[in-house]
């Protein structure tokens, strides 16, 4: 399994609203990249057929996003916080990790139900600290030569 590195792209665009006007706007997306270079470069691969006329890439941060559970039915994105408790040999105190993941689902408990299924089987103890939802409008994994099937390997 290859590790992804999460980039939030920046995406600014003129977009039709429903009445008709064009309006400048700004939407965040997801990209699986290695650097950030490769991810501008796949952001505007990926935005290019959906958008006419220009566009531009104000922004790309870097995320500490672990992994994203999709679920192809659903249109909106959940951050996951969860903290992975473990206990210090030495001390014998708890310790908490917070790992951060992408769900895909229509509602919070969805985001919450979806994340329990795609943890199950998990040795390691967690809670779920926040279930929120996010502006994110779209999650583009790497694209790998060798699948000829267009899904991602990650």
């Amino acid at each position: 399994m290859i590790m992804a590195l999460w980039f939030e792209c920046k995406v600014r665009f003129d977009k039709m609203m429903d009445n008709g006007s064009v309006k400048k706007v700004t939407e965040p997306y997801l990209v699986d990249a290695l650097s950030f270079t490769e991810a501008e470069a796949r952001i505007t691969e990926e935005m290019r057929p959906f958008l006419s006329g220009d566009f531009s890439i104000p922004a790309i941060k870097k995320t500490n996003i672990a992994e994203i559970f999709y679920d192809n039915t659903a249109d909106k994105w959940w951050s996951v916080k969860y903290n992975i408790i473990t206990i210090d040999e030495k001390s014998a105190k708890e310790r908490r990790a917070a790992v951060y993941v992408m769900v895909q689902a229509d509602s919070q408990q969805g985001a919450t139900d979806a994340f329990n299924r795609g943890m199950k089987g998990t040795m390691a103890d967690f809670e779920i600290e926040k279930v929120a939802e996010t502006k994110i409008m779209d999650v583009y994994p790497a694209k790998f030569l060798s699948d000829e099937t267009g899904n991602a390997d990650s």
